[in-house]
């Protein structure tokens, strides 16, 4: 991948058009620069499901659909005032698969990206509104399935899940107020209060919560990165619904309602990356309490499974895991970039808010061919295996997804 197209994934990701370098347009107004910039991007997917994934019905899915990243057009706008670096960022994302599978259904538009920026390099900037979390950031910047599909395909919607809860957990889009530090010569950090979010029981949203990490970075022959994250939110005390889940037996399984008391979900996360002469690597490991979060339905299935979203479920404190590590080379001259993967996330609910731990882990292989400095080609296999979908002992399945595709940066 060149270095165009790479700047362009983090872009994509982070602002696309708060960085010149990454905008199609630029358009000067006044004391204003506005920059236009976004990217489109399509995939077939071909997922067979099987296990507790397979409800008999079909255990084969074909889309077309965008990836981890969705469709995206970006606006935003820069100046210098008062000795000040003035910004702010509008992002709209959508995907393409048409939802109902009829020329009828219809993909939301989500702006997920709406914030401004004041600063100076010699202090730093500080941010206000909805962008991308601190804590995990890195670890979904450092995922090739940025370019891809990874997990999470056929199942519809605007993106698939990437390397998300089989890996590492999701920054996601929050509303916040954030500091972010000048660069001591590759040192850095952040810290940010975010808006708090609930667990499913307690909705008081009464406790913001806290993130923050430190990063060091350096370039050379040997380029590379380290970070240290942490996350922080508390929850009041509350009382879980009774559920009741159907097992693929025809059983079912009863968990009562019951009582938690105050708890503070928390989390921490380590990772690096380094470059040499084509060569990358990354890795990556979290532990924390409390984290595990929003659910999702696979292609094929109707089990629910944790999808490592930062949303807090109402499984109480549970003990969550994980991490991946990725190798990657691009082929000297062609640009081709190939890369593998493993990662695995762990959560352990809660006593007597579930029977069983659950477990989402998986390889991808991939290669993304830049056709061009705008447009890359991809190819992706997916093997992911869950243990334990919904914390139901038992209850296993697969999926695997080959997926074909094209990214547009533009």
């Amino acid at each position: 991948m060149n270095k165009k197209l790479g700047l362009a994934v983090a872009g994509a990701v982070m602002a696309f058009g708060a960085s010149a370098a990454n905008a199609a347009i630029t358009i000067p107004a006044g004391d204003w620069t506005i920059d236009i910039g976004g990217n489109v991007n399509a995939y077939y997917t071909h997922t067979k499901v099987s296990g507790d994934l397979d409800t008999g019905a079909e255990n084969k899915t074909n889309t077309v659909q965008t990836g981890l990243l969705p469709s995206a057009l970006g606006i935003g706008g820069k100046t210098r005032q008062n000795d000040l670096d003035i910004a702010f960022q509008f992002t709209f994302f959508t995907g393409s698969d048409s939802g109902s599978g009829t020329s009828l259904g219809n993909n939301s538009l989500n702006i997920r990206q709406a914030y401004l920026t004041f600063g100076d390099k010699s202090w730093g900037t500080i941010k206000g509104g909805r962008d991308l979390g601190i804590f995990a950031s890195d670890a979904i910047l450092s995922d090739m399935t940025l370019l891809g599909v990874g997990v999470g395909a056929g199942a519809g919607g605007s993106s698939t899940l990437g390397r998300i809860g089989s890996g590492y957990m999701y920054a996601d889009w929050v509303g916040q107020i954030s500091y972010v530090s000048p660069n001591w010569n590759g040192f850095s950090f952040a810290v940010g209060v975010r808006e708090p979010w609930t667990n499913g029981s307690d909705t008081t949203k009464k406790d913001m919560g806290y993130e923050g990490k430190v990063t060091y970075e350096w370039t050379g022959d040997y380029a590379g990165k380290i970070w240290l994250g942490g996350i922080s939110q508390k929850h009041q005390s509350g009382t879980t619904a009774a559920a009741a889940t159907l097992n693929a037996d025809g059983t079912v399984t009863v968990t009562p309602a019951s009582d938690f008391d105050g708890y503070t979900s928390r989390g921490w996360d380590i990772g690096g990356k380094v470059s040499v002469a084509g060569f990358g690597l990354v890795g990556y490991y979290y532990d924390g309490k409390g984290l595990s979060g929003s659910t999702t339905t696979l292609a094929g299935g109707t089990a629910l499974i944790p999808n490592g979203a930062l949303f807090f479920s109402n499984v109480g404190k549970s003990d969550d895991k994980g991490g991946y590590v990725q190798a990657t080379y691009v082929i000297p001259g062609v640009g081709t970039k190939l890369g593998a993967s493993y990662g695995v996330s762990k959560s352990d609910p809660a006593s007597g808010q579930g029977v069983a731990e659950f477990e989402n882990k998986s390889w991808i292989v991939g290669a993304y061919h830049p056709l061009t400095k705008s447009l890359n080609l991809v190819a992706e296999y997916t093997d992911n295996k869950l243990e334990n979908m919904g914390y139901v002992a038992n209850q296993d399945g697969k999926a695997k997804t080959l997926s074909l595709g094209a990214i547009l940066f533009f």
